[in-house]
């Protein structure tokens, strides 16, 4: 069962410079910053009462998030529900037939994710998220 909006995703051309809006002018404090080399960002997550924003920077102008903020300059990328078992949300969205961009779960900054393809959700990139135990954010 989807609990509640994890985080939204939002790509920025420069983490520091986006720190300094959302959190030196904004107030949000940072929870979890680091790169994550297998999806090609620098990320960090700010919270915002339950919830969180999570900034990412592209490593390189040829990945994913790197080719999303050249079409599009940076922004809304994404938005991400929080469950306590994402393998079985993966399943239950494969067995209804939704396109996925994750075939199983994989490690990414908050907790362990998976990604439905936008195809399948009307142009919205939809992650499901499991925290990783001790990394609840919400209190």
């Amino acid at each position: 069962m989807l609990k509640k909006i994890h985080h939204v995703g939002v790509v920025v051309p420069n983490l520091e410079q986006a720190m300094a809006l959302w959190r030196d002018l904004l107030g949000l404090p940072l929870t979890k910053s680091q790169t994550v080399q297998d999806q090609g960002v620098k990320a960090a997550l700010l919270q915002v009462g339950a919830s969180e924003i999570e900034l990412l920077e592209p490593l390189s102008p040829d990945n994913g998030v790197g080719k999303f903020l050249a079409r599009r300059g940076g922004g809304l990328h994404h938005v991400c529900f929080e469950t306590e078992d994402v393998e079985r949300e993966l399943e239950g969205a494969k067995a209804k037939g939704i396109q996925l961009i994750d075939q199983k779960p994989r490690a990414g900054l908050a907790g362990m994710i998976c990604f439905l393809h936008p195809k399948a959700t009307r142009g919205v990139l939809v992650e499901y998220a499991q925290p990783f135990p001790g990394e609840d954010h919400s209190h």
